[in-house]
C-alpha cells in the first residue's frame, strides 16, 4: 500500500511532495515508510516499525488523513 501526495500554490512558491508505503522487513515486521521534502529534490526520510501490517496501514491511513488537512492532494 503507498500513496503520493503534493502540496501546490505557486502564488506562494510551495511545491512540496510527500510518499508513503507500507512495506514488510527482513525481520517479519511492517515498515512505514516516509519521504517528504521540495518537488524535484531529495527529501527526508523516516521509517517506523509496526508488529503487524494492520498497525502499519492504520498509521498510514492516519497520515494521509492529516495531510489531506493541510492541502496536500493525492497523485
Amino acid at each position: 500500500m503507498k500513496a503520493h501526495l503534493e502540496k501546490l500554490d505557486p502564488s506562494k512558491n510551495i511545491a512540496r511532495y510527500y510518499r508513503i508505503s507500507v512495506l514488510p522487513n527482513l525481520f517479519g515486521e511492517w515498515t512505514l515508510h516516509r519521504e517528504w521534502g521540495r518537488v524535484g529534490r531529495g527529501g527526508q526520510v523516516r521509517m517506523d516499525l509496526f508488529r503487524s501490517q494492520v498497525e502499519a496501514e492504520g498509521a498510514l491511513d492516519t497520515l494521509i488523513h492529516a495531510k489531506q488537512k493541510r492541502k496536500y492532494e493525492k497523485v
